[in-house]
C-alpha cells in the first residue's frame, strides 16, 4: 500500500472516529439523565422486539421449506396445516411489528423532548441566544431550526439507524448459518486438481454485498456535504421569509417589496442549485441501488438452480435458500440501503454538534466575577440581572474596556458610578456605543474586559428602543416577563391610563400580534406601562421615547422622575433630543478619542446645565 493510500485510510479512520465521538456526545446524556430509566427501558424493549422480529423471520424461513415442499408433493394435509401455522406466525409478527413501531416512536419522542428541553435551557441560560446573534457571522446559523428540526431528525434517524443496524447484524448471524448449511459446496477443477468451496452461497452473498457497498459509496460519497449545505440554505431562506413577515409594514412603506422579492428569489435559487446537485447524485445512486436490488431477487435462484435441476434439492429448499440468501444479502447491504439517510443523518449530527460547541464556548467565557458595591453582597444569577440585589442602591464598575464583536475598542479603561437620586443622560453621535453601554450595565454584553458581572440595584428595569411583546393576550404583553396573576386588573388599567393608552383597556383579553398592531409610539408607551406596573426604582431607558411627540415625551419623563424619586432610585437615559436634558442632572458625553488612543471614543462626565421641570 502506497504512502498516499495509507494517509487516505488514516484520514478516513479519523473522520469515522470523530463522527462516532459526536454521536456519543449527543446520545449519552439522555441515557444518563433523570429520565434514564424510562429511556433505558424503552431502548431495551425496542431491542427485544427487534430480536423478536428476527426470530420471526427465521421461523418464516423454515416455514417456506415445509410449505413449498407440500406444494411440490401435492400434500394437501400438510398444505392446510402450514396455512394454520402461517396464521399463528403472521398474528405474532403483526403484534411484534405494532409494538416495535409504537415503542420506537415513544423512544424517539422522549429523546426529542429531553434534548429540546436541554437545548432550550442552555440556549436561554446566560443570554446565550443573544450572544449567538452577536457572533452570527462566524457562529451558528439558524439556531431555531437546529432546536426544532435538527433535533427531531437526529433522534428519529439515530434510533432508526441504530436499531436497523442491530437488526441487520442479528439477522446476518441468524441466517448465515442457515445459508451455510443449505447452500452446499461448489466443486470445480483447476490445473488438473479438484477443489470444493463449502458454503458457496455465503461467499457469493459476501461478494455481492461488499462489491455493492464499495460501488455505492463511490457513487454517493458527496451526499453528506450536499445535505448539510441544503439544510443550511433551506433554513436561511425560511429565516428571511420570516423577517419579511416581521417587518412587513416597514417594507411596504419603503416600497421595498421588489427588493425583498429579488433577494428571496436569489436565496431560493441557491436552494434549487444545491438541490439539483444533490438530486443528480441521488439519481446516479438510485440507478445503482435499484439495479442492485432487482438483481438480488434472481441472483440466489441463478446460483442455486443447478442443484435444484439436478435433483439435489427440492423446491422448498430452493425457496428457503432464496429467502436465507435474501436475508443475508440484505443485512450485508444495510449500508447501501441506508446510504442516503446516513448522509442526511451525518449532516444533522454535524449541525447539532457545532451548535452545541458554540453554546459551550459561550458558557465557558461567560461572566465569572461579580463586582460588588458593598461587602458581603450575595451573588446574583447572570440570567436575571433586572431583579437586582436587595439593599444595593448604587451602580459601580471598575475600569472597563468595551469592544465591538470585531475587536474594535469603543471605550478604554473607563469606570462608571451612579447613585440613588442621579439622573444621567448619555449623549453622543449615532453608533458611538451609547446603547452598548446600557447592555454592559445589564450584563448581556460579552466584549468587556475585565470579565465582570456588574451588580445592579434592586428594582432595576431596562427599556429598549424596540420593546418586545409576546404574541397573545394584551395583558400578557403588558405584564411580560411577569405572569398575569401577579397584577390585578385595576393595576393593569391604571398603568395603561398613566401612559395615555386608555383605549387599550377593553383589549386586555384580546389576542393579537402587538408588535404589528400597535404603532411605534404605542409600543414605547406600553413598555413604559410595564415600568409603572413593576414600580421600578432604577430605570435604564434606551431611546425609550423616540417615537413620541415632545409634549407626550415630557409627560412620560415627568412621570418617570416621580416614580424613581418616590422609590429613592435613579434614571439613566440614552437620548438625542436636546429637550430630554432638562430631566437630568448629569451628562455623559461620547467624544472622538484623542489621536494615539487605542479606543474610538472617550467619555466626559459633567453636571447638566438644565434644571429638571
Amino acid at each position: 500500500m502506497s504512502e498516499k493510500d495509507l494517509s487516505t485510510q488514516k484520514s478516513n479512520w479519523q473522520k469515522t472516529r470523530l463522527q462516532l465521538g459526536r454521536l456519543w456526545a449527543l446520545s449519552l446524556p439522555y441515557f444518563q439523565s433523570k429520565d434514564k430509566w424510562r429511556a433505558r427501558s424503552l431502548l431495551a424493549a425496542c431491542v427485544g422486539l427487534n430480536l423478536g422480529m428476527v426470530y420471526m423471520m427465521v421461523l418464516f424461513n423454515d416455514w417456506n421449506r415445509v410449505f413449498y415442499d407440500a406444494l411440490q408433493n401435492r400434500d394437501a394435509k400438510v398444505f392446510w396445516q402450514q396455512l394454520g401455522v402461517f396464521g399463528i406466525l403472521a398474528t405474532c409478527y403483526i403484534v411484534v411489528a405494532v409494538y416495535k413501531f409504537y415503542l420506537t416512536q415513544l423512544l424517539e419522542l422522549g429523546w426529542r423532548a429531553w434534548m429540546t428541553r436541554d437545548y432550550l435551557q442552555r440556549w436561554f441560560s446566560h443570554h446565550v441566544f443573544y450572544r449567538l446573534e452577536l457572533q452570527s457571522q462566524n457562529g451558528t446559523d439558524n439556531p431555531d431550526q437546529r432546536i426544532q428540526e435538527d433535533v427531531q431528525q437526529f433522534t428519529a434517524d439515530t434510533v432508526s439507524l441504530s436499531l436497523g443496524l442491530l437488526d441487520a447484524s442479528v439477522t446476518l448471524l441468524s441466517f448465515i448459518g442457515i445459508l451455510w448449511m443449505l447452500s452446499g459446496g461448489f466443486s470445480f477443477e483447476l490445473g488438473g486438481a479438484s477443489y470444493n468451496i463449502p458454503g458457496f452461497m455465503v461467499w457469493m452473498a459476501l461478494f455481492y454485498a461488499l462489491s455493492g457497498s464499495l460501488l455505492g459509496h463511490w457513487i454517493g460519497r458527496s451526499m453528506a456535504s450536499l445535505n448539510f449545505q441544503q439544510q443550511r440554505l433551506e433554513a436561511d431562506f425560511r429565516h428571511h421569509l420570516m423577517r419579511v413577515r416581521e417587518y412587513s409594514e416597514a417594507i411596504a412603506l419603503d416600497r421595498g417589496a421588489g427588493v425583498e422579492r429579488a433577494s428571496l428569489q436569489a436565496r431560493f435559487a441557491k436552494v434549487i442549485d444545491n438541490f439539483m446537485r444533490l438530486l443528480r447524485v441521488q439519481k446516479r445512486y438510485t440507478w445503482f441501488s435499484s439495479g442492485y436490488g432487482q438483481a438480488a431477487v434472481v441472483f440466489p435462484m441463478l446460483v442455486a438452480s443447478p442443484r435444484y435441476f439436478s435433483g439435489a434439492i427440492q423446491l422448498g429448499e430452493l425457496m428457503q435458500i432464496s429467502s436465507a440468501f435474501g436475508q443475508v444479502q440484505e443485512s450485508l447491504s444495510w449500508f447501501i440501503t441506508n446510504y442516503s439517510r446516513l448522509a442526511s443523518w451525518q449532516a444533522t449530527t454535524l449541525r447539532l454538534t457545532s451548535f452545541q460547541d458554540q453554546m459551550q464556548a459561550i458558557e465557558a467565557t461567560r461572566t465569572t466575577q461579580t463586582i460588588d458595591a458593598q461587602e458581603n453582597l450575595p451573588a446574583i444569577d447572570a440570567n436575571i440581572p433586572d431583579l437586582g440585589i436587595p439593599g444595593l442602591n448604587q451602580l459601580t464598575t471598575p475600569s472597563l474596556t468595551i469592544s465591538l464583536p470585531n475587536g474594535v475598542i469603543l471605550l478604554d479603561q473607563v469606570s462608571f458610578q451612579v447613585k440613588a437620586g442621579d439622573r444621567v443622560l448619555i449623549r453622543g453621535p449615532s453608533g458611538c456605543g451609547k446603547s452598548t453601554l446600557l447592555r454592559v450595565f445589564a450584563g448581556i454584553w460579552p466584549y468587556v474586559q475585565p470579565s465582570v458581572h456588574i451588580a445592579l440595584p434592586e428594582g432595576a428595569v431596562f427599556m429598549p428602543q424596540r420593546p418586545y411583546f409576546p404574541q397573545g393576550k394584551l395583558r400578557d404583553a403588558l405584564t411580560y416577563p411577569q405572569t398575569r396573576s401577579q397584577h390585578s386588573d385595576a393595576a393593569l388599567q391604571q398603568a395603561l391610563i398613566d401612559v395615555h393608552l386608555p383605549h387599550l383597556i377593553d383589549k386586555l383579553d384580546e389576542e393579537g400580534h402587538w408588535t404589528q398592531q400597535l404603532s411605534g409610539g404605542e409600543q414605547q408607551r406600553l413598555s413604559m406601562a410595564r415600568v409603572f406596573l413593576k414600580q421600578a426604582r432604577w430605570v435604564f431607558a434606551d431611546e425609550a421615547t423616540s417615537a413620541l411627540d415632545e409634549a407626550l415625551e415630557q409627560t412620560m419623563y415627568e412621570k418617570l422622575l416621580t416614580l424613581v424619586s418616590a422609590n429613592n432610585g435613579a434614571l439613566v437615559s440614552v437620548a438625542h433630543r436636546p429637550s430630554v436634558a432638562a430631566f437630568h442632572n448629569q451628562q455623559w458625553g461620547f467624544e472622538a478619542a484623542p489621536v494615539g488612543n487605542s479606543a474610538k471614543f472617550a467619555i466626559t462626565f459633567s453636571a447638566s446645565s438644565a434644571t429638571t421641570p
